[in-house]
């Protein structure tokens, strides 16, 4: 297995998706023997947004595997606004052996990839968070023996949490379901990618505003409403999401074995504290897999999984 960058969901295959959740067990169960895979190797975390979980665990999961990491917050402003974007990647590329990147714009990424000459990885962009989605299958996965049974459902804002796991999902052979307010819908580009791959895979896509179409679901999965960056009146954003609240009622009327988020939540909101600290609960979960899934992902860029 090898792919040069990792920017978004559609670029790799099941069977790429499989190996890199396999070996981010494998480095979880025995991190030991991968602590010296990335020795002499410099990774730059250049990050315009706030994070927590993204910085934290790149940065550990990199000194893990004995590589070292070095982290430019938004200090530097945007991306091609204080310098071009082609500068700023052959500059990093001086100096780095890869690029680590959580930025506003996904072409920022498109446009470090193509000039870098090194590995980019997307943290974040305004279209895909890929590596929460690796992370979320790989939690999946560890309490579903077989993936292409699992049935998932994201419910409230479109976003790029969504568009990750939607494509991932369908790429595994996930049913997926995508419930969200009209207007707040996945775009018609990512619906298109998605009907794409459920042609492919034979994966499940079910799209629809209404709650009542949940149906039977392994998971239920939701997100922020107000994502970082958007300009939204909170009251009115509540009044139009507060029917896909995720709650006790709700996980009982899909059957959910399981609930998932990528955090942070906004309790009350989303979903209830109820719901979020319960027993079903697998933020947790998911947050301690970023590590490992970032891992696995850097390994096989590096080739050296």
């Amino acid at each position: 297995m090898s792919f040069s960058h990792y920017l978004a969901d559609d670029q790799l295959d099941q069977q790429q998706l499989l190996d890199l959740i396999e070996l981010a067990k494998s480095i979880k169960q025995s991190p030991q023997d991968y602590q010296h895979a990335l020795a002499g190797k410099s990774v730059v975390m250049l990050f315009e947004k706030p994070s927590l979980r993204t910085h934290i665990s790149f940065d550990i999961g990199i000194q893990k595997l004995g590589g070292h990491s070095v982290y430019i917050g938004q200090q530097n402003g945007k991306l091609g606004e204080r310098e071009r974007v082609v500068d700023v990647a052959k500059n990093l590329a001086c100096w780095s052996d890869a690029i680590v990147a959580r930025v506003f714009s996904h072409q920022s990424l498109v446009e470090l990839s193509e000039y870098a000459g090194i590995p980019v990885i997307n943290a974040l962009s305004d279209l895909y968070h890929p590596c929460q989605a690796l992370a979320d299958m790989m939690a999946l996965s560890e309490k579903v023996e077989d993936l292409s049974q699992a049935k998932l459902a994201y419910v409230g804002d479109a976003n790029n949490v969504s568009n990750s796991l939607m494509l991932m999902a369908l790429t595994l052979g996930i049913d997926f379901t995508l419930i969200s307010p009209k207007g707040f819908e996945a775009s018609k580009e990512m619906q298109d990618k998605a009907h794409t791959i459920e042609a492919i895979t034979g994966a499940k896509l079910t799209l629809s505003n209404d709650i009542n179409d949940i149906g039977s679901q392994t998971a239920i999965y939701t997100d922020t409403w107000i994502s970082m960056g958007e300009e939204k009146d909170p009251q009115q954003v509540l009044k139009i999401f507060k029917p896909y609240q995720v709650n006790s009622a709700l996980m009982t009327k899909a059957d959910a074995n399981y609930f998932m988020h990528c955090q942070p939540a906004h309790l009350e909101q989303e979903v209830t504290t109820e719901v979020f600290d319960g027993e079903q609960s697998l933020a947790d979960l998911q947050a301690e897999n970023r590590m490992w899934a970032q891992c696995a992902i850097l390994l096989t860029l590096f080739n050296q999984a």
